[in-house]
């Protein structure tokens, strides 16, 4: 069993900056595939990037491909989801999540395929 805590969000204006943690404990994330995603209300939660902790390979959503990085730290058992040039339409609950097992390229940002989530953490871009 992996727990997830997250934490970073808070209030920003247009153009600014947020990094996200999501701190794992009860069982290591190496070898795992780190997701995360976001929800705005009334609508579905979506999948930003993910990473895979064996080798760093990461996947970005097209909406925020160049402006957010993901990251981890095995030796931290911390994820990070750096978050530059924040948009208004950016606002979510950012949610961290974890899968263990091969996930293909093609089906990383769906979220029937994570084991483990997060609490979620408010992200609030104001124009």
């Amino acid at each position: 069993q992996v727990q997830l805590v997250e934490s970073g969000g808070g209030s920003v204006q247009a153009g600014g900056s947020l990094r996200l943690f999501c701190a794992a404990s009860g069982d290591t994330i190496s070898s795992r595939y780190m997701g995360w995603f976001r929800q705005a209300p009334g609508k579905e939660r979506e999948g930003c990037a993910v990473i895979y902790t064996s080798n760093g390979v990461t996947n970005y959503a097209d909406s925020v491909k160049g402006r957010f990085i993901i990251s981890r730290d095995n030796a931290k058992n911390t994820v990070y989801l750096q978050m530059n040039s924040l948009k208004p339409e950016d606002t979510a609950v950012y949610y961290c999540a974890a899968r263990s097992g091969y996930l293909s390229g093609g089906t990383w940002s769906d979220k029937m395929k994570y084991n483990y989530w997060g609490q979620g953490t408010q992200v609030t871009v104001s124009s």
